[in-house]
């Protein structure tokens, strides 16, 4: 049946909910877009007069369309070339989704969605909407035909593998903006103790480029490692310009609600790094390099106003 007006107009009232619901899920904005896009033909196929509470339907089919994309993805990650880490989302992007809670904001920090890699996707579906979007465990169980009480099991277990793999630490925008410069500061004074002191001791390091940009296959772990690695980084050389085309500016910004920094050549963002912060310091650093990752941050960034680089890099 032909979707009416009203039908269409239903469904994109929902594309924000939805397409933040499949980040979450699948970590990459691009595969989100898929997700909902493939969610609203099967809306068109269907006999809406027939469905009663179309959100719930929604929800349901788009739920059901990611966990069918993230078994088909573990497959593919295991041949991914070197790290893989999410999709980086920009300050401003409505895929965000809701952050009116802690809840909601630690749902889709680059650290909480790069632990979520490690739950089963019925895992990850549970532990989404509900801490996400605040789902009744009945309505989560009818999404995934599941009973109320395994729904609840399963969140239980969830989160206490999210909590044990980071200590929640929030931070506003001013204070996010402070730690960048003072670690750039650190980064660029070619010496490793004041990136040291910065650091918690059990700090990681750890880039994706996706066999396209160089980036190392194993994490740097341990605060000196990490400082050491850091120094070099940050570091001009011919050879770290002539690998990236030219000298990027760095800006700083917030990546999934965290502070990060921003490398930015000719318009295009090449770099995003996501810092994660803890009680005693950054306890660690996850790079976004792989350019078929950052198209979506590239294009955001050319429509907004970003202020003056603090630092035009190698």
């Amino acid at each position: 049946m032909a979707l009416t007006v009203s039908d269409v107009d239903r469904f994109e009232a929902a594309r924000p909910r939805l397409e933040a619901i499949a980040y979450r899920l699948l970590g990459s904005a691009s595969e989100a877009e898929d997700a909902v896009q493939e969610t609203f033909l099967r809306w068109q196929a269907a006999d809406v007069e027939r469905v009663a509470v179309p959100e719930a339907w929604l929800t349901k089919v788009l739920t059901n369309l990611c966990l069918n994309q993230l078994t088909s993805a573990r497959a593919r990650r295991e041949t991914y070339v070197g790290e893989w880490l999410p999709e980086p989302l920009l300050a401003g992007d409505a895929m965000l989704g809701p952050a009116d809670t802690a809840e909601q904001r630690e749902s889709v920090s680059y650290a909480v969605l790069t632990l979520l890699e490690r739950l089963s996707p019925n895992e990850r579906a549970v532990y989404v909407l509900r801490e996400a979007f605040d789902y009744p465990h009945r309505e989560i169980a009818e999404i995934l035909d599941l009973t109320e009480a395994a729904s609840q099991q399963i969140f239980h277990r969830a989160k206490k593998h999210v909590a044990q793999g980071r200590a929640r630490t929030e931070i506003d925008e001013a204070a996010a903006r402070r730690i960048v410069e003072e670690f750039l500061a650190a980064a660029t004074s070619g010496r490793t103790e004041p990136l040291v002191r910065l650091l918690t001791q059990d700090a990681v390091a750890i880039g994706d480029g996706g066999g396209k940009v160089p980036a190392r296959a194993k994490a740097f772990e341990g605060a000196l490692a990490v400082a050491t690695f850091m120094r070099g980084l940050f570091k001009p050389s011919k050879a770290k310009r002539a690998i990236v085309g030219g000298s990027p500016d760095v800006y700083a910004t917030t990546a999934n609600g965290a502070p990060a920094l921003v490398a930015v050549l000719d318009g295009r963002v090449i770099g995003v790094m996501c810092l994660e912060i803890g009680a005693d310091g950054i306890a660690a650093f996850r790079n976004q390099v792989n350019p078929d990752k950052l198209e979506r941050a590239t294009r955001l960034w050319a429509a907004s106003d970003h202020g003056e680089p603090l630092l035009r890099a190698f």
